[in-house]
């Protein structure tokens, strides 16, 4: 299994930990990844992290579709990979209705249409076997509005690129997921216990059906948050805030798509809970609310031994062939060292 490790969206003031990039690095990682919200953004960091190493490669988890031109997108990426040595890997996703209309003032449209577009636009343009042309719902390459001037032209990239660029898109949602499978190379799952991988599986099996494409040929990354200590409801505790947040904030009552993932992963009525507390500003409440067991199915906590032992069942979904990386929100390089001995 390939192990990576999340750098996180940062606060008011950006700080980016070398010190444990490079510690992770020369543990035998294989990626760290960069994020954005409506702050500092996921692509500088990038290529800070990728100045400053050598073998790591270097992601966006994610960079928002809405927020970018696929053009823009691709300049971006064929660059960092030219200068890196081919270390720089495409993550994408479509956000949500709040932070795409309220942060980026554009329409939020048709996601997985968009999703399609988008990396079918960036394909072309990263192949260079033609000037890159697309007229679709979203993205019209030339742009022909009518409030255009009508002298856009098809144009080629000056810059040489590798045609493989690796493209993962962030998917929880069922049309999501067969989407990714089929015009993608890898899926980031916010989180997913090892032992109910199939609540995505039969949707991206749809997807690589499609394609034509195995599992051998798609990769399935979940984020996995990692926290020592010898109390474990003390490591919980940061876990049931973030978890709160999705599920019971990240987005409207009725249109939350972390809320309904938890009710697909067998969490329906503390899901529901949740959410009410969440939205009724009862955030401590919330996080309460947050069953242990849904903690520990998705992430790792408490001594070492509880960890090593619990990833045991993620070992098991490696065999599998059901997730072949584990990306780790993981701020102790103990921590690092432990799941990496057990599972490098």
């Amino acid at each position: 299994m390939k192990l990576g490790i999340l750098n996180g969206i940062g606060g008011k003031v950006l700080s980016i930990d070398m010190d444990r990039i490079r510690a992770a690095e020369s543990m035998g990682y294989d990626s760290v990844w960069t994020a954005e919200a409506y702050g500092a953004d996921a692509v500088t960091p990038a290529a800070w992290i990728l100045s400053q190493t050598e073998k790591i490669n270097v992601g966006t988890a994610i960079m928002q579709m809405p927020g970018r031109t696929p053009a823009c997108t691709a300049m971006a990426a064929m660059t960092l990979n030219q200068l890196s040595g081919g270390r720089f890997i495409v993550g994408l996703g479509a956000s949500g209705p709040q932070v795409v209309e309220g942060w980026h003032g554009v329409a939020y449209g048709r996601p997985m249409t968009r999703t399609r577009e988008y990396i079918d636009i960036l394909r072309k343009i990263f192949s260079r076997e033609e000037p890159a042309e697309h007229q679709g719902f979203h993205y019209s390459m030339p742009y022909e509005g009518d409030d255009g001037t009508g002298l856009g032209k098809p144009l080629k990239s000056i810059l040489q690129a590798d045609k493989d660029i690796k493209i993962y898109t962030a998917s929880i949602t069922p049309t999501g997921l067969e989407t990714s499978a089929e015009v993608a190379d890898g899926v980031f799952p916010i989180w997913v216990p090892p032992e109910k991988v199939d609540v995505l599986g039969q949707h991206i099996q749809k997807g690589l059906d499609k394609a034509g494409k195995t599992m051998l040929d798609y990769d399935v990354a979940p984020f996995v948050t990692v926290v020592m200590g010898d109390d474990v409801d003390h490591c919980r505790m940061p876990i049931k805030g973030n978890m709160a947040l999705y599920i019971g904030g990240m987005g409207a009552r009725d249109k939350n798509f972390y809320n309904d993932y938890a009710k697909a992963l067998g969490f329906e009525d503390a899901a529901v809970k949740i959410q009410d507390l969440f939205l009724a500003g009862k955030k401590d409440e919330a996080m309460a609310a947050v069953p242990d067991e849904l903690v520990d199915a998705c992430h790792l906590v408490g001594p070492a031994e509880r960890i090593k032992e619990r990833l045991q069942a993620w070992k098991q979904a490696d065999a599998d062939g059901k997730i072949g990386s584990m990306l780790l929100g993981a701020g102790q390089v103990e921590a690092l060292e432990l799941v990496a001995g057990e599972m490098l």
